[in-house]
């Protein structure tokens, strides 16, 4: 009698049960549409290249062939090991250079502090190409400081120099933001105890700050090389006769259509990258153990000496940064450089009105929208599912290392995946190729790891008994993720939408394989203009497409200061 009665369960509890069951139903659903969206949108082309990379153009499976056509080819070796050899130098300049920066900023009281980060985040927003054409337009054949070239003994700011001096230009604020971080960790109280031992400046800094940040410095490391590895943009225009793997990829597919061998150099650009994304995954796992640890903030103290030399360094390299902005702003109004330096507007008049390219910029523009308000819902929608839904032990893992996979994955990789997937006569999806949309799929897959980690650190905040309580209430989740999850983590949501529309406005690598003369981007024009000798025009767009993303981020901070007062009330009535 006992047992029957245990057996049945009340109507209420069953209804509940049932009920439950729905909603997970629905929100495992969305779940695994997110991540049908990257298997197909990131692993398939993926495999596309595998199986590219062991057949002829016929389709024929011929093995390693392409492999050891290009493994005996002096040449494209060659370009293996320029790129390599490259990246390593950006490394040693760029992330010393950025480092400093990141000390002044936070070990010093130098003034201007938060203008001296805007600048140097400033070549976030251009494109690769931007720097490029600015250091031509100084060090080039006519450059303005062309005799500082002989002084040091370069004969050409073009090849290996020219594409060096781009690259730290370009990866520069990629590895300060990291450094930042790392710096950031510091606990005040190991600096508090070596002063009380008396312990010299130099020794705190080798014993103290260098072991605090080391996995800082790993990681920039790691982010700078990969950047430069798969970067297309700057070897395009400053690299001259200097071949590197990026370049090489470009050329198989675009010049000569040999899409295996295209295929093979896409594999071979892709090991560096996943090696730096494994090492930086390893990183990032370090970095969140020192973020758990209980520490005193360090608070720098006046130094008049040390804040006067770091306020130094601070200015210097902004200068310099500006001075490559302002050199690609001020050839975009010059006449004829370097004959005629009168100032017009006609280069701004040809690239938005009578050139052949005259669309590309408003088709990055509506490009960039699109991508900030999709890929900010499919993101964020991704990670609260994954963070907050119930049980999901097999999928949860599986979602997460989906989303980590795109860092992996060089834009000019994944173009080139796109073209053998979804060019394909066989697919059914063939008809996204050459259009709009498969550059706005493209682009918010490229950058989806970043967002999805700026998501999902967002969400931890967020105590999992909102979802509880709503639970046995009996509220449907996807009211408590409209009324509830969406107003608190807005700055974030906002942030990922800001952050997807800049790097829609710059990005070359990812979509130089994909537009149609319909759907040509800013970037890509950019890059024709130059091959065709517009450097007025090339410049006059790219400092274009700077001053957009700059609007866009002034007019983001306007107008979340209103979104979030009205939407994030209730953090100041916690804190009174």
């Amino acid at each position: 009698m006992n047992t029957a009665t245990h057996s049945l369960p009340p109507p209420a509890a069953t209804a509940r049960s049932q009920s439950l069951s729905r909603e997970d139903l629905i929100a495992r659903g969305v779940l695994v549409a997110v991540m049908l969206f990257l298997v197909l949108f990131l692993l398939a082309p993926m495999a596309a290249i595998f199986v590219r990379a062991v057949q002829d153009n016929d389709g024929n499976f011929i093995g390693f062939t392409h492999f050891v056509d290009y493994l005996s080819s002096p040449a494209l070796l060659s370009s293996a090991w320029n790129s390599v050899w490259v990246a390593g130098v950006v490394v040693l300049i760029s992330v010393p250079l950025a480092f400093t920066f990141a000390y002044a900023l936070t070990r010093s009281c130098a003034p201007f502090k938060g203008t001296f980060r805007l600048i140097a985040l400033i070549p976030l927003l251009a494109p690769s190409l931007l720097s490029a054409i600015a250091f031509i337009q100084w060090f080039g054949n006519q450059g303005v400081l062309k005799p500082v070239l002989e002084v040091i003994g370069l004969n050409s700011i073009y090849g290996a120099p020219g594409i060096i001096l781009s690259e730290v230009y370009n990866t520069f604020p990629h590895a300060l933001m990291i450094l930042l971080t790392a710096l950031s960790l510091a606990d005040g109280r190991l600096y508090e105890a070596a002063d009380s031992f008396g312990t010299t400046t130099v020794r705190k800094f080798f014993t103290i700050t260098l072991p605090s940040c080391k996995y800082g410095l790993i990681s920039a490391s790691t982010v700078v090389f990969t950047y430069v590895i798969s970067d297309f943009g700057a070897p395009k225009v400053i690299g001259g006769n200097f071949n590197v793997l990026s370049l090489d990829v470009f050329k198989q597919v675009v010049g000569q259509q040999n899409f295996g061998r295209g295929a093979v150099v896409g594999l071979l650009l892709l090991l560096p990258s996943i090696a730096s994304f494994l090492i930086d995954s390893r990183v990032r796992r370090k970095l969140r153990a020192q973020l758990s640890a209980r520490s005193v903030p360090y608070a720098a103290k006046p130094q008049r000496g040390f804040d006067a030399l770091m306020t130094g360094y601070c200015v210097l390299v902004c200068a310099l940064l500006l001075a490559v902005v302002g050199m690609a702003v001020w050839t975009s109004f010059i006449k004829l450089w370097p004959y005629d330096l009168s100032l017009s507007l006609r280069h701004y008049e040809f690239a938005l009105v009578d050139g052949d390219l005259a669309s590309a910029y408003t088709n990055s523009l509506k490009m960039a929208l699109c991508v900030a308000f999709f890929g900010s819902l499919t993101v964020f929608i991704g990670a609260y599912l994954t963070e907050k839904t119930r049980g999901l032990e097999l999928i949860r893992p599986l979602m997460h290392l989906l989303a980590m996979l795109s860092m992996a994955v060089p834009g000019l990789v994944l173009g080139l995946g796109y073209i053998m997937f979804f060019n394909h006569p066989n697919n059914p999806l063939n008809f996204l190729y050459s259009t709009m949309t498969i550059l706005v799929l493209s682009v918010i897959v490229h950058y989806y790891t970043s967002s999805h980690l700026t998501a999902v650190t967002a969400l931890k905040q967020i105590d999992n008994e909102f979802e509880a309580v709503s639970a046995s209430l009996k509220v449907p989740f996807y009211k408590t993720f409209f009324r509830v999850t969406l107003p608190v983590c807005l700055p974030a949501v906002l942030d990922i939408a800001r952050y997807y529309f800049v790097v829609s406005m710059a990005t070359l690598s990812g979509v130089v394989f994909l537009y149609s003369p319909d759907t040509i981007l800013a970037a890509v024009a950019i890059m024709n203009l130059d091959e065709a000798g517009d450097i007025g025009p090339a410049a006059a767009l790219a400092s274009l497409t700077v001053l957009t993303s700059v609007m866009v981020c002034l007019l983001y901070a306007l107008a979340t200061r209103v979104l979030l007062r009205k939407t994030q009330a209730w953090r100041n009535v916690a804190r009174h």
